[in-house]
């Protein structure tokens, strides 16, 4: 049975996360910052929890990555809105919603497994958007936001498959 509920909160962790990547695609620019920097702060946050909870070497040199490319990222989407005069949702709301994307805590030794298999999944979605926003964009701002983090997002998701295999 410990198995069983082990093997169900590591789903559940996957799952969820994975709600943290899938906002819906042709948004317009307010909705795309704001879901975007909700994503990032629940990012963020999964991997300061991870960095804190995880043993592995592995595991906290990429919770680093994460933080810092995701923190830079959140602060450039803040720049964009400034500039273009965007109304943004306050940073209770964002962070709000960074909570309902985040994962109940789990401890034990699926920790790392769950939060490497949360990463794979949630970076492909992150990256599916950027991509889309990229695409169909006409505003010049986000479709170089999304082309610049592109590159570290794809960064992520090799980083985060490695950490997935070596569980």
């Amino acid at each position: 049975m410990n198995r069983m509920a082990t093997r169900f909160r590591s789903s559940f962790f996957v799952t969820l996360m994975g709600l943290s990547a899938g906002s819906a695609f042709a948004q317009s620019p307010t909705e795309f910052i704001n879901d975007a920097s909700a994503q990032s702060v629940a990012e963020i946050e999964a991997s300061r929890l991870a960095h804190q909870k995880s043993e592995s070497k592995e595991v906290k040199d990429y919770t680093i990555v994460v933080i810092n490319d995701r923190t830079t990222a959140n602060q450039h989407l803040a720049k964009i809105a400034k500039q273009l005069d965007l109304p943004v949702a306050p940073r209770e709301e964002v962070v709000d919603k960074a909570k309902a994307l985040m994962p109940q805590v789990m401890d034990g030794n699926n920790f790392d497994e769950a939060y490497a298999a949360s990463q794979v999944s949630t970076t492909e979605k992150a990256i599916e958007q950027l991509e889309q926003t990229a695409q169909t964009t006409d505003v010049p701002e986000l479709k170089a936001y999304a082309e610049e983090t592109l590159p570290k997002l794809q960064n992520h998701l090799q980083m985060a498959r490695a950490l997935q295999a070596s569980r």
